[in-house]
């Protein structure tokens, strides 16, 4: 009775988030279009809120079936299912939030700040977000052709594969191209392999820079098709995908490491983090997905918080990042 309590009060969360924020969208409009509105010396009447309304109905039908599939979910004891299910709406709540320009906040996850001292409660949930980046959001541009190669593929991958398999959100993809490519990594190691999304994004870094990913997943299906989007990409000779319990299987792994990314069970966080640490090179990074109020485990958040040989910053915009630096 308790976990169905618990699976309740999420359920009931998350449809009265995706809710809040259509219903939001159905009575307010972008900044951007605001100003073009007064530019042409336009109302904002009921034309303007249609298509809002719109789309909370459309939603709310899709909301119904993704209910009924938990259900189902839950009567069958299938708890991966559920999982997934859990999972797809919290990215389907992230998705709605960018797209209506309102950025996740800023700031280290769940009342918790840095000082020199260590950490205190923060005033209030969040700290300040800064100013709005919703006009700033922009597509990726490549710059050859085979980068256009690999940007498509990323692209039919977030339309067509990403349910149930717990991608990272695109704006998170960018970071870690950016921090691959702009510190120079050489080898990139990724717990938590999926479909291979993440493992692109850093390939996208990789190819320029002559560097390599060695990526680990449990799963043999994941696996299977991860291995098929590494090569229709064409950035499968830059990847060593291992498959079987990343906990066990990281004990192979003798090379340093430039950027360790960690994106698989969050109470592993920690056992990974304390096998695989005296590989990471000083200068490298330690980079955690998923770090926020409601996932992010206490125990490695301190773990990265705490020791004086690491420096760590948090990063809210998309699912939740920690970036960790191992100090020369």
């Amino acid at each position: 009775m308790l976990k169905k309590i618990k699976l309740a009060v999420t359920v009931a969360v998350l449809l009265a988030g995706v809710e809040n924020l259509i219903a939001q969208d159905t009575n307010s409009e972008p900044p951007a279009q605001q100003v073009q509105r007064q530019r042409a010396g336009t109302g904002s009447g009921a034309q303007g809120v249609q298509p809002g309304r719109d789309r909370f109905r459309s939603m709310q039908g899709q909301l119904d079936s993704w209910l009924n599939q938990l259900t189902q979910a839950y009567e069958k004891n299938d708890r991966e299912k559920m999982r997934q299910l859990i999972e797809e709406m919290k990215q389907r709540r992230q998705r709605f939030q960018r797209g209506m320009g309102r950025p996740g906040p800023g700031g280290p996850p769940d009342d918790i700040n840095r000082t020199g001292q260590g950490m205190r409660p923060r005033q209030g949930r969040f700290a300040p977000g800064g100013a709005d980046t919703s006009s700033t959001t922009n597509t990726p541009m490549p710059k050859s052709e085979a980068e256009k190669k690999i940007l498509s593929v990323l692209d039919d991958m977030d339309r067509n594969q990403r349910r149930g398999m717990m991608n990272v959100p695109v704006e998170d993809g960018r970071l870690l191209r950016l921090l691959t490519e702009t510190t120079g990594a050489k080898h990139v190691v990724e717990i938590g392999t999926s479909n291979g999304y993440s493992g692109i994004w850093f390939c996208l870094a990789l190819q320029k820079i002559g560097g390599k990913l060695t990526t680990h997943e449990i799963d043999a299906r994941r696996a299977s098709l991860a291995r098929e989007n590494f090569e229709r990409a064409g950035v499968d000779k830059l990847v060593t995908l291992v498959e079987g319990n990343a906990h066990e299987t990281v004990a192979k792994l003798k090379e340093p490491i430039d950027i360790l990314f960690l994106d698989a069970d969050k109470e592993g966080y920690i056992d990974y983090l304390n096998k695989l640490l005296h590989l990471v090179r000083t200068g490298g990074l330690i980079v955690a997905h998923n770090i926020n109020p409601r996932r992010g485990d206490p125990r490695y958040i301190e773990a990265i918080t705490m020791n004086p040989a690491l420096e760590t910053v948090f990063y809210q915009q998309g699912g939740g990042v920690s970036v960790t630096l191992k100090k020369r």
